[in-house]
């Protein structure tokens, strides 16, 4: 038999480590990363871990790790976090003094022993967001100078807020120098496992790595046998144990630990030879392994509790034997998952029921009231697991509210569906569970909506309705508001608006709270989706009930509703009024609400034309998030947004989330919207067109026009840029139509239909070129025209620049293009600050003003929209200035010096300057002319064939795409 168990000697898993000591070579460097380390259970994950940990050590980095616990559904939140940091906090790290208010306050819900810090949290739908924030900046002050790498083990066991965490983690960490190290086992996830598409996401990030574990080969078994046994490995005892644990090492070195010698029969399996190093310890140290089995991870004290007897003598036998580790915390657990798996299996159903009753009652003692998350999660797992019912529906309750108060409502909401399973198995469920059923379906709603699950969070609401009846007008009108919630989350807003009637409907006329909170949320819903005069109507009602009944918040959020209401109509001075109001009087109430008003006040001044201000106000919003230790991803999307409009685009992109972060619905919509215009600005139409399918997929059920305008206008420009005028066409179309629709939203009317005219415009050159009739084109600009006019209306500065454009445009499709309206909407876009629109609008100018013959104005005119295109960054439109240029040989490099002559007539002899000779610009005016290449062969006298071959070199020489931008190009510079 071998003298021990395990090799002091790390095999074969160089490459591995060189691998992940990369990664954190990198987080040294402020790269910092995840990296997942993929293996079946025995290859080695843990002991490559422990030797990364160990260089990591001598390296001088900080490390800290946890596991995440195989517990019912994963209902343990934040178990391998909390596992790694509460060493920390217990020894009273200088880092947790370190922390500002905002990110104690949060992480004292999960590690009590930082205390509470002082400040009011008043927005529990971002509590989750705050705690990740908390912990973000708690992980990059214990990473310090020196860095920190932080491992969590058997990531297929995870709860839904450590996955989630890992989410924010991926997008949030920046240059904090920090290494993630995660192990898993693929065989472990299911074609349903949630990991899955969490790791698809994660491993397909640039700064994530994933190291997957092969067996051991022959030579590396050789190796790893040697130090166990002292000595080489007789050749037949090498062959033996390779063929049968096929490269495992942990099957190996349990088969050796079996005391097989080489001469005996080997076990079948891994769990066999497991099995027979337990059954030699005594009666009593198997009794103990079997509390563990069923623990997981124990302390003495519940060790002594639950079995009754001193476990000190039978747990030195089972770590002599190492089969059980204690860790610096004094748990005790098993040395390897399978171990723990091959006693668990062996267990007799009435030896786990008994084993788990034990555990429940000695941790409910321990509990005393209601317990932790962590506690109050093993205490309902284990008495479920014992068969109690009526004490597993107690404890799941009184876990799924201790899961709310950590924010961790993925677990809430799996608890409360457990609780509803036992509610019809128990009697007297009201009494015991200390609420009724409608109280409990509400409470997994409201978590299970919060898990973005909208859908299945209104059948729970459903069923409380149902079950209510009309016993309580009061509960029933408050389940209805969160059915509209979710109704509207899954864009059925013509729904939520028709419940929340019906609420009304059932409430007295005198002034409630619950009356001003349904006001109120009519009032932001019709805002939304830009219906501005009935938003503004019902928030002077929300407004009035709401301070009749004290209802502060409802009030603010009415406040809100009307300013954007009142922007939107035009009326900005009131509506910047209401606004402000809104911002002072939550400030003043300490209130974390105003953060949304600093979103709508930044979007509202810049529908007015005061880019500056708006910028003014995101910073103040998003400076302040970060004070308050709040989310601040809106805001930082505003701020993208508003950078992008003022020209700043490196700005812009990094002031953007990184991609890898997921968001749902309209969260995602904007982020994507951001992405989009940065893609389209910089000519990377692949990224562009990716992104708009993904957006128009999840807005293609929405009502609002913040969505529906951009998305519509993008797409239109997308596709013109394609040469798919068809498709552009359609674009407008479809988001004029859905604009229409009971929407009052005039500045995304006014850039959807001054985009529509710039298509249009392009509908007509092109038929012109062609020899075509561009007369419906004309008239089709003309009619979108009108609606920009219309828009325009009034002291709008924004879609008096928009007319401005859609003017020139229309001239444009006329054929009669006129500098002085391109130069009008160049100098209205600059008076706004928005040098993107005005570089676009100069590169129109140098256009007309090369077609009138204004060759040295165009020339000045085209360098200037090069200059003020490749200040910002405007990958795209440089180009574009630049083939114009070259195409109308203007000379760019010194616009002082005089331009050569327009390009010489297909009646010249000789080359031109594009290098066509006599023959090509004979092919070039038949082209112009509409010829397709069979017809040019007939005219000219030569094969279909040897005219294909004319044109592709033609298309070559002027450095255009496509037959329509060959003739553009004739017809403008005088070539034919």
């Amino acid at each position: 038999m071998a003298s021990r168990v395990t090799s002091t000697t790390f095999v074969g898993r160089a490459p591995e480590l060189t691998e992940l000591r990369a990664g954190l070579t990198e987080a040294l460097n402020g790269r910092p990363g995840l990296a997942f380390v993929a293996g079946e259970s025995g290859l080695g994950k843990t002991r490559l871990l422990s030797e990364l940990e160990r260089v990591a050590r001598e390296d001088g980095v900080r490390v800290i790790g946890g596991d995440c616990v195989e517990l019912g559904e994963g209902e343990l939140p934040y178990a391998p976090l909390v596992g790694a940091l509460r060493p920390l906090a217990r020894s009273g790290h200088e880092a947790f003094g370190q922390l500002s208010e905002p990110a104690r306050a949060a992480l004292a819900q999960i590690l009590p022993g930082l205390g509470r810090a002082e400040g009011r949290v008043d927005d529990e739908a971002t509590a989750q967001a705050r705690l990740f924030d908390g912990l973000l900046e708690l992980l990059e002050l214990l990473a310090g100078d020196e860095g920190l790498l932080l491992t969590i083990e058997d990531l297929h066991w995870a709860d839904r807020s450590t996955r989630a965490f890992l989410v924010y983690l991926a997008s949030s960490l920046c240059r904090e120098k920090v290494l993630v190290v995660t192990t898993y086992r693929p065989d472990e996830l299911h074609r349903r496992h949630p990991l899955r598409p969490l790791l698809a996401e994660l491993e397909r990030d640039s700064r994530a790595r994933r190291v997957e574990l092969r067996p051991l080969t022959r030579e590396e078994l050789a190796a790893q046998l040697s130090d166990i046994l002292g000595a080489a490995p007789r050749a037949d005892l090498l062959e033996r144990l390779f063929a049968r644990s096929e490269g495992n090492p942990l099957f190996a070195e349990e088969l050796l630990a079996a005391g097989i010698d080489g001469r005996g029969s080997l076990p079948p399996t891994l769990r066999d030879a497991l099995m027979l190093r337990i059954e030699r310890l005594s009666p009593d140290a198997q009794e103990l392994l079997r509390v563990i089995a069923a623990g997981r991870r124990l302390d003495h004290e519940l060790l002594v509790e639950a079995s009754g007897v001193d476990p000190r003598v039978p747990v030195r036998e089972a770590v002599a034997a190492q089969l059980v580790v204690a860790d610096e915390e004094g748990f005790y657990s098993f040395r390897h998952a399978l171990l723990r798996e091959v006693v668990v299996d062996d267990l007799l159903p009435g030896e786990r029921a008994a084993l788990h009753l034990a555990l429940a009652r000695a941790m409910e003692k321990r509990a005393e009231g209601l317990p932790g998350a962590h506690l109050a999660a093993g205490i309902a797992h284990h008495y479920l697991q014992s068969g109690d019912q009526p004490a597993a529906l107690v404890a799941s309750v009184r876990a799924a509210q201790a899961a709310e108060a950590v924010h961790a409502n993925g677990e809430a909401a799996a608890l409360y569906s457990r609780a509803l399973q036992l509610w019809d198995r128990v009697a007297d469920a009201e009494s015991l569970a200390g609420l009724d059923h409608v109280q409990l379906l509400r409470n997994a709603a409201w978590s299970t909506g919060r898990e973005h699950e909208p859908g299945r969070a209104e059948s729970y609401l459903r069923a409380a309705l149902n079950e209510l009846g009309d016993s309580d007008p009061e509960r029933t009108a408050d389940l209805l508001e969160l059915v509209a919630r979710e109704q509207f989350n899954q864009g059925r807003s013509a729904a939520a608006a028709e419940t929340r009637r019906t609420a009304l409907d059932l409430l007295p006329d005198a002034p409630s709270p619950m009356r001003a909170t349904l006001l109120a949320s009519t009032a932001k819903e019709l805002m939304l989706e830009s219906r501005h005069e009935e938003a503004v109507e019902a928030a002077d009602c929300a407004i009035e009930v709401a301070r009749a009944a004290g209802e502060l918040v409802s009030e603010l959020r009415a406040l809100d509703a009307k300013g954007v209401a009142l922007f939107g109509l035009g009326r900005f001075e009131e509506g910047e009024v209401s606004l402000r109001e809104a911002l002072e009087r939550a400030r003043n109430a300490d209130l974390l609400y105003k953060l949304s008003v600093h979103v709508n006040l930044a979007d509202s001044l810049t529908v007015a034309g005061r880019l500056g201000e708006a910028r003014a106000v995101a910073d103040e919003g998003h400076e302040l998030a970060a004070k308050r230790g709040v989310p601040r991803r809106w805001l930082a999307l505003l701020r993208a947004e508003l950078a992008f409009e003022a020209g700043e685009w490196a700005v812009a992109e990094a002031a953007l989330p990184t991609p890898a972060r997921p968001a749902m619905g309209t969260t995602f919509i904007n982020d994507a919207l951001r992405r989009i215009e940065l893609a389209l600005g910089r000519g990377d139409h692949e990224t562009a067109r990716t992104l708009l399918d993904q957006a128009e997929d999840v807005a293609a059920d929405t009502r609002e026009p913040q969505w529906i305008g951009p998305l519509g206008a993008l797409r239109a420009e997308l596709e013109r840029r394609a040469g798919d005028l068809d498709a552009a066409v359609a674009a407008i179309d479809n988001a004029l139509d859905r604009l229409d629709f009971c929407s009052q939203d005039v500045p995304r009317m006014a850039r959807v239909a001054a985009s529509g005219v710039r298509v249009h415009a392009d509908a007509a050159v092109r038929a012109r070129d062609l020899g075509e009739d561009p007369s419906l084109a004309i008239a089709m600009a003309e009619g979108l025209l009108a609606r920009v006019e219309a828009c325009a209306e009034g002291e709008r500065p924004v879609e008096a620049a928009f007319l401005l454009l859609a003017e020139a445009e229309l001239a444009r499709a006329r054929g009669d293009e006129d500098p002085e309206l391109w130069t009008a909407a160049t100098e209205a876009w600059v008076a706004l600050g928005r040098p993107y629109r005005a570089a676009q609008a100069r590169r129109r100018r140098a256009e007309a003003l090369l077609a009138a013959g204004e060759r040295e104005a165009a020339t000045a005119a085209a360098a200037e929209a090069l200059a003020s295109a490749s200040a910002i960054g405007a990958a795209w439109l440089s180009s574009e200035i630049e083939g114009f240029a070259l195409r109308a040989r203007l000379r760019m490099d010194d616009p002082d010096e005089p331009s050569p002559p327009s390009a010489p007539t297909a009646t010249d002899d000789g080359e031109d300057p594009f290098g066509l000779t006599p023959r090509e610009r004979q092919v070039l005016a038949l082209l112009a002319d509409g010829r397709t290449n069979r017809e040019i062969g007939n005219a000219l006298y030569m094969a279909e064939k040897t005219a294909s071959v004319h044109v592709s070199r033609i298309l070559s020489k002027l450095d255009v795409r496509s037959r329509t931008e060959a003739a553009a190009v004739a017809h403008r510079v005088g070539l034919v």
